[in-house]
Parts: structure tokens; C-alpha cells; sequence
């Protein structure tokens, strides 16, 4: 398949996880929107794990924050009830609305913008305080133009907080996982359907799963430092998956122009 099409099939998988109102895709309720407003706010770049409040500033009222291929009704939302001037960007329509009906629910101003989070063009240079992005590289083949982007965006000074997969996950064979063993089958990096048989991916494709790239530690980690960030911050993260007894699934890092 080529990048594009790629990029539109993840978008409508994504509206269908939408559809069957997959966790991430769950707007936050009016409860979590008062308790941000007052201040109180826990919010997810992983799994499990609240983002230590540090990584943001101690005042966020006017701060501009691009929420980046984060849509769902969840992180934004949150965001711009704590006071943050806050876009969020993504590339399901599907998720985009969740936002648009938190926003509307709660009367708060979120802009809400589609995208490939690999193109950042619709926002100038220097335009945000902050950049956050959970757990969403895994579904584009290319991850540097998402950091370099991200870097072009900041103002200088300003944090660019990140989630991730591990890639060591991807190295096990998937439909082993499914049933909770461990069998070593794949290279790194990795695309989901590199496994797969012709009739397999045919299916992927009719069913609108998502397809994800594994990538690797070098292009998450280093691919930061080389778009000029200085990675400040860093922590894993697990979720139920039988894996997680033996080593953290995610991680989480902080970044700063």
C-alpha cells in the first residue's frame, strides 16, 4: 500500500473504533471538565500513567497547546478547561467530533483542525506553547517529519510531550500474542502487515483494522534529538496486557526546543 493510502485507511479505522467506542475514543465526562476547571486535571500520554504534572507549566490559563493527533473528547478537552488555548489535530473525522461535542457540551473553545500529523503546514512557525502527542506515531510509516514538524511549530522554549510504544512488542508474532504467548518472529522495524498472508491483509483492509509500524528506539528517541529537541523527562508505562509482567509497553518523554 502506498503512504496515502495508509493514512486514509488508519483515519477510517479509527472512525470505526469511534463507532464501537473503544477507550480512546470515549469523551471525558462533565465531572473530569469541572474538576480541570478548578484546577484538578490527570491526563494520559500512555496508558496507566498521569503525565507528572511538571511537565507543564504551573499556570496554564492562556497557553497555547496543540493537542496533536489526539482527538477522542479526551486530553483537549481537559486541556482547555484548565485554561489552555488549545487545538486539537487529528486525522479521523470520527475522533475530531468527539472533541467538537465535548466542546460544545462544556462551552469550551477548542479548535479542531484535520490532519496527517506529519504535515503540519495549516500552523506557522513559533505558534505553540506546547505540543502533545499521545501513543498515535505507531499508525504513520515515517516518524522524523512528526518531530521535525513539531519542532517547526514550538516556540523556542517551548515542551513537546510525547507517547509511545516500545517497539520490542512488535517483535513477537501477532496472532501468538492474541493467545497470550510469546513466539520471536519479527524484525525491527515493523509494519502489521509484514506477517501477514495476502488473504490476511485482504481482511485487515476489508474490516478497517488499523495497520501500525513498529519503529525503533533510535527513530522515537534519537529521531527527537535530531529534529533539535533536548529530552528532559522520560517514564514507562503498562496496560493489562500479560507482556506487562515482564517489561513497561510504553514510554513517555518530555522534550524542549
Amino acid at each position: 500500500m502506498s503512504t496515502v493510502d495508509v493514512i486514509s485507511h488508519n483515519a477510517e479505522a479509527w472512525d470505526l473504533h469511534v463507532k464501537n467506542a473503544w477507550q480512546w475514543t470515549v469523551p471525558v465526562s462533565h465531572e473530569e471538565i469541572e474538576a480541570a476547571r478548578a484546577g484538578l486535571f490527570s491526563i494520559l500520554l500512555t496508558a496507566k500513567k498521569p503525565v507528572p504534572r511538571e511537565w507543564f507549566p504551573e499556570e496554564l490559563a492562556g497557553l497555547k497547546i496543540l493537542c496533536l493527533a489526539s482527538g477522542g473528547g479526551q486530553q483537549a478537552p481537559i486541556l482547555a478547561a484548565a485554561g489552555a488555548d488549545v487545538t486539537v489535530f487529528d486525522n479521523s473525522l470520527a475522533q475530531l467530533t468527539q472533541d467538537r461535542l465535548v466542546s460544545q457540551r462544556e462551552n469550551l473553545p477548542l479548535k479542531i483542525v484535520r490532519g496527517d500529523m506529519r504535515d503540519l503546514s495549516a500552523f506557522a512557525d513559533s505558534a505553540f506553547d506546547l505540543v502533545f502527542c499521545p501513543v498515535s506515531v505507531t499508525y504513520v510509516p515515517e516518524v522524523q517529519p512528526v518531530f521535525d514538524e513539531a519542532y517547526r511549530v514550538l516556540r523556542k522554549g517551548g515542551s513537546f510531550l510525547f507517547g509511545a510504544t516500545n517497539p520490542f512488542v512488535y517483535i513477537f508474532n501477532g496472532p501468538d500474542w492474541d493467545q497470550n504467548r510469546f513466539t520471536v518472529s519479527n524484525h525491527l522495524p515493523f509494519c502489521s502487515l509484514d506477517e501477514l498472508s495476502p488473504e490476511e491483509v485482504s481482511r485487515v483492509l476489508q474490516n478497517k483494522e488499523t495497520i501500525q509500524y513498529s519503529h525503533t528506539l533510535e527513530s522515537l528517541i534519537g529521531g527527537q534529538t535530531a529534529a533539535g529537541f533536548a529530552i528532559t523527562g522520560f517514564y514507562e508505562d503498562v496496560d493489562d496486557d500479560l507482556i506487562c509482567q515482564y517489561s513497561a509497553k510504553y514510554f513517555a518523554t518530555r522534550a524542549v526546543k
